[in-house]
């Protein structure tokens, strides 16, 4: 596996499943980065899906905001990043400089040792958003998808479970 993949699609798409069968390709132990934060049952119900097809061998780090710290601190282990849209989320609610943000993670996925895959939707093919929020937020989830896209090895876009090659 390359350093660097970043898996893209769209909701439901199967971009955890495969991003997961990705790093479970080296030896364990494997680090698995959540970034969401489960603020209602129906989070927690998603949060707990994912957790329950995990095989033994994965250790979970949250890091809702800290995504480059954690990265970092885990730079000679295999690591899954899930997902960047849900950091994404956290830092623009939180006002977190957005640019800033992504300079970092881009620094720290230099300094990385051991592959690493980065899970990220793509939201940018569907309608216009109707809030300013949401146009906001489509715009920079673009704009953070381009940025790792350029850095990565490898991109694969999932469709209906399968992957693509893009890059």
């Amino acid at each position: 596996m390359p350093p660097l993949t970043l898996v893209l699609g769209g909701a439901r798409s199967g971009k955890s499943r495969h991003a997961e069968q990705l790093v479970t390709a080296h030896e364990a132990p494997w680090i698995y980065v959540a970034t969401a934060e489960a603020f209602d049952d129906e989070m927690r119900e998603r949060i707990a899906e994912h957790q329950a097809r995990r095989e033994i061998g994965w250790r979970t780090v949250e890091a809702p905001v800290d995504l480059p710290d954690a990265l970092v601190r885990h730079g000679s282990m295999p690591v899954l990043v899930d997902c960047l849209t849900l950091w994404l989320t956290n830092l623009m609610l939180g006002n977190h400089d957005i640019l800033a943000a992504t300079d970092a993670l881009a620094a720290a996925l230099e300094r990385r040792q051991a592959p690493v895959v980065l899970v990220s939707n793509e939201i940018g093919l569907g309608l216009v958003p109707e809030t300013p929020l949401g146009r906001a937020f489509r715009d920079e989830a673009g704009r953070l998808n381009q940025r790792v896209a350029a850095v990565a090895d490898r991109v694969l876009f999932m469709v209906a479970g399968l992957p693509m090659t893009v890059k």
